[in-house]
């Protein structure tokens, strides 16, 4: 179960992406709306996540590395991966998560390096998974 948290480059996050079983979590607030979002990330605000925790824990069920990010993941993307890790110890239930990502650079250097960015309105985004 993971315990700690760490950080991936955009890059390495490209290559994992193709895997079915990491989930990408959006915690920025409403900027999602305008800006874009990682194609197939599903978003959980920053605002009230530490309540949304169980909802989220159900919708990754099965996935075993989860990253978050927010628009520079310097702030709002590690402390709500810092919170889901220390529920995940609180609760010490048996969940598939190993790893607990930070993206470096957040959202805005994802877009900023010229990685893929989905500008859909849909909840969940589908997204292209290239």
């Amino acid at each position: 179960m993971a315990r700690s948290m760490s950080y991936i480059t955009g890059a390495q996050l490209l290559s994992l992406k193709r895997r079915p079983n990491i989930a990408i979590i959006d915690v920025r607030d409403d900027e999602r709306n305008y800006d874009g979002h990682i194609a197939g990330s599903v978003h959980y605000a920053s605002s009230d996540f530490s309540e949304k925790i169980p909802n989220l824990l159900q919708e990754v069920k099965g996935k075993d590395t989860l990253v978050f990010h927010c628009a520079l993941s310097q702030v709002r993307g590690p402390s709500c991966a810092r919170r889901l890790v220390d529920y995940l110890s609180e609760i010490g239930k048996d969940v598939s998560i190993e790893n607990v990502l930070v993206l470096e650079r957040g959202f805005n250097g994802w877009e900023a390096s010229g990685k893929p960015v989905c500008r859909c309105t849909d909840i969940p985004c589908k997204g292209n998974k290239a």
